[in-house]
């Protein structure tokens, strides 16, 4: 597990992407066993509430799923979820944003493609 939790974000949304994290990285795959809510609630100094908040975010999502008396676990396909998930928010934040700026800069496509691919 890493450091505490810094961002201004809700805890439970810190511990969700901290796991999704690990599973994006590669650091968690298919079938491995996550940390428990009071793992995460005693190295983080944290309400057990608050980690099973973020953790069963992911459940919900299919990303993770529950072994009764065992623990939770990376579901099949959890990394791919993920990824898809990311880029589309990578489109929506930063993407369309810079084009919208770039029409509003009369800069072109092509343009924007050479700055992305050269620098300025």
């Amino acid at each position: 597990m890493n450091g505490a939790f810094q961002d201004g974000s809700p805890i439970f949304h810190q511990v969700e992407k901290r796991i999704s994290d690990n599973i994006v990285s590669g650091k968690l795959t298919t079938d491995d066993q996550v940390p428990s809510t009071n793992q995460f609630a005693k190295h983080y100094q944290i309400n057990p509430a608050t980690a099973a908040k973020g953790i069963n975010r992911l459940v919900d999502k299919g990303i993770l799923y529950k072994k009764r008396g065992v623990g939770m676990f990376v579901a099949s396909g959890a990394r791919k979820k993920l990824v898809a998930e990311r880029q589309q928010l990578f489109y929506e934040e930063f993407i369309l944003p810079m084009l919208e700026e770039a029409e509003q800069l009369d800069i072109s496509v092509e343009e924007v493609k050479k700055m992305i691919d050269g620098g300025i």
